[in-house]
Formats: structure tokens, sequence, C-alpha cells
């Protein structure tokens, strides 16, 4: 198979097309959109213009109605006459061949949904083998059902270079640039050969957990972006690549942190988001495996991010998909720092909301909810740092005697 080269995408302009449903009303579509404008950005992409559509359900010819395409057809004229060209159109749900190549056909430039981009995302930010091996396995079985669409594409635009881009352009880095020849058959072998490999990389990684020793293990799991590199880097004071931007680590890291007189491993995994496909969890696995092995986990939580409720869920959803219900965990409310609240008047007897309920309340509520399970932190300020310490010291000490009962002289407990 020919080689690809990942490169750095150039500002391309997008378009966001989301739908308000029956089960997804105005504002959580906006909500959908504000993260997919912030995937968009990640990629590399200004976003210029949002349509939105009241339906009941996606059109499975063309996702929204034809009269709403229409208007979008329009507005990419509309702008090319004013000299500004409109390099996609993104979707915030996953499209069919079909859907992409009717619409393709209607709006004559690039398609991406949801999924293509997370993917664009994750081929920009993989490193090691390991992660560059499951990023491929995902486009190739993203790739798998829309094969068609794909080759008819890529011929029309030159060999996949997008609408005036390189290499580097959104939605086609990694196998979408390699040999237009490639047919079903050749990539089934392809997915048949990443499989193989990963399951090599998953024994190698799987020999070098089993000695690591007679450590409590911890993985940091949460919502993407919602800072746990930032916290790793503050436990385990060490340099972990923490950045505002989606996906920011995509290669499990795994350090050893020593909180008073105690060692224990500390992972930070791979960020969870809203409407992740399930071939992207199954091609990360062995990235996963971090969680699975834990014997505890900290699911750390954007106080500060007005839907942190839903990703909460999100992540709780996940870790149910892959097994991890059962384990200890606590939650760590993380950038404190940034949290806003509107004050209501005294004589306001509406219900509190999450726009205007306080810090103070918020604390409250959910540590009447977890008890010693939570806690509020800013891993940016270190606010509420040694206390976190503290819980996170007992919770590990608890569980190294209960799992190495003979060993416990070794760490005698300290106040």
């Amino acid at each position: 198979m020919k080689e690809f080269v990942i490169s750095e995408a150039k500002a391309e302009t997008a378009i966001l097309v989301g739908l308000i449903t029956p089960n997804q009303n105005e504002e959580k579509t906006k909500e959908y959109l504000d993260e997919l404008e912030f995937l968009a950005d990640t990629a590399g992409a200004v976003t210029v213009k949002r349509f939105t559509q009241r339906v009941n359900g996606p059109s499975q010819v063309t996702y929204v109605g034809k009269g709403k395409l229409e208007e979008i057809k329009q507005y990419i004229k509309d702008e090319e006459d004013n000299e500004r060209e409109i390099g996609m159109v993104i979707f915030d749900d996953e499209l069919t061949a079909k859907q992409i190549r009717n619409i393709e056909g209607e709006l004559g430039v690039k398609i991406l949904d949801r999924t293509s981009l997370i993917l664009d995302i994750f081929a920009m930010r993989a490193q090691t083998a390991n992660a560059k091996t499951q990023v491929e396995l995902a486009q190739h079985r993203y790739m798998l059902p829309r094969l068609q669409r794909l080759w008819t594409h890529l011929e029309r635009q030159g060999g996949g270079s997008g609408s005036g881009g390189g290499k580097g352009s959104v939605g086609l880095r990694g196998p979408g640039e390699t040999q237009l020849e490639m047919d079903r058959r050749i990539i089934l072998q392809r997915i048949t050969l990443l499989k193989k490999r990963l399951e090599e990389i998953d024994r190698q990684q799987s020999t070098q957990r089993k000695n690591r020793g007679r450590l409590i293990r911890v993985a940091l799991v949460g919502y993407t972006n919602v800072g746990k590199s930032t916290t790793m880097n503050l436990l385990s004071k060490s340099e972990v690549f923490a950045e505002n931007k989606l996906f920011a680590t995509l290669d499990t890291t795994v350090r050893k942190v020593v909180v008073k007189n105690l060692p224990f491993l500390l992972a930070d995994t791979v960020g969870f988001i809203r409407k992740l496909p399930t071939d992207l969890v199954d091609s990360f696995k062995s990235t996963l495996d971090e969680t699975r092995e834990a014997d505890l986990l900290v699911h750390v939580v954007d106080i500060s991010h007005p839907d942190f409720e839903e990703q909460i869920n999100v992540v709780e959803q996940t870790l149910k998909d892959i097994g991890c219900t059962d384990k200890p965990s606590m939650i760590v409310f993380n950038k404190i720092d940034n949290y806003t609240w509107v004050e209501k008047e005294e004589d306001d007897l509406t219900p509190s909301t999450k726009e205007n309920i306080s810090l103070d309340e918020l604390k409250k509520t959910w540590m009447a909810r977890m008890h010693d399970n939570c806690i509020f932190i800013s891993a940016k300020t270190k606010e509420n740092v040694d206390e976190f310490r503290d819980i996170l010291y007992k919770k590990v000490r608890e569980l190294h005697v209960q799992k190495y009962p003979y060993n416990d002289f070794l760490y005698p407990e300290v106040e």
C-alpha cells in the first residue's frame, strides 16, 4: 500500500448543518453544532455559516429536505460570486453513502459528517504506531460501505486534493489518499492485517502492564477537553501534552505517581465524545484497555461547560459499553475557575437552572449525591488540589490493602 502523509490542515471554510427533531430540540442542536464547530476548528477549518432544519427525522436521500438543500446551494453560489469559496459542508450526524453521493451531486463541494471529521482529527493527532494503526483501521471501516462514492469523489477532485487544498486538506487525510483502484477485497484484507497488528500490539502492552509490579492502577477518564492531561501533569509532575483542543490526547500515557508514601500508576486516556461510532470504539480497544484494567476510575468533568451533565452521561454510557461500570470511581469537577452563573433576584421564584445555580449550590447537590466520591478543583490554578490528593490517597490505599493485604506493611498509613 502506498504510504500517505499527514500534514497540517489549511484553514478551509466550512458550513455546518444540523437537524431539530422531536428527539433533539433547538437548544440541543445548537449545543451539538457548537461542538461540531470546535471539532472543525481543531481539524483546521473555519466555520462561516450554520444551517438547521426542523423535521421529524433525517431524509434518507439528502439528510435535509430539498428546499433546505437548495438554500445551502444558493448560499455557496452567492459566496463564490463574492469571491469566497466554501471548502466543505459538515453534517452533524453520520451520513450514508447514498446521502453523501446525492448531497455532493447537488452542492458540488466536499461533504463530511461528524464521524469523518473525528477520524480526520484522530489522523492528525496519532503519534505512535499503536495510535496510527487504530486510526487507519477506523478509517478503513468507515470507508468500506462508502467505496463507490469515495472513488467517484476522488477522481473528480484529482486524487483527493480537496477544494484547492493539498494532501493536508480537512477530511481526506489517511487511507482516502491511497491508490484509487483499491477495491472492497483489498480493504477487507487491509482490515484483517490491521486487526492482527493491533492484536500483536495489545499482547505487547498486556505484557508491559503485567510487568508493572504490584501497584494500584488509576485511570483518568472523561469527555474530551475537560482537563485530564492537565490533571495528569499536576499529579505526576510530568509534562503530558495538554491543549485547549478536542482529542489533544490520543495515546494513553501512564506515569508512576507517589502521593505521600504510596506509589500507584496513573493513566491519561483518550477523551470520549457524543455520537462516537461503535467502530471507532472497537478500533481503539487496546487504548481503552488501560481503562478496563484500572482499579479506580477518576472521572474528570468540566464543571464550567453548560452541558456538563450530558457529558457525564456520555462518558458513563461509554464506560458501560466497554464493561467498566462495576469499578470503584470518583468524579473530579475541574475548571471551577471558569465557572460562571447569573444570580437570581431575591423575589425570583422560578426554578434554578444550570445557568443561574451557584457553584456552592452545585457542590452541595453533588456531594449529597456522591458523598466523598467527588471533589471540585481547578487543575489550572491548583485550587483544592491538596484535598484531591488526600482523597485519592485514601482511595488508592484502601484498594491496595484489599488487593495486596500482605504488602500493607510496605506503605503504612500517613495522615
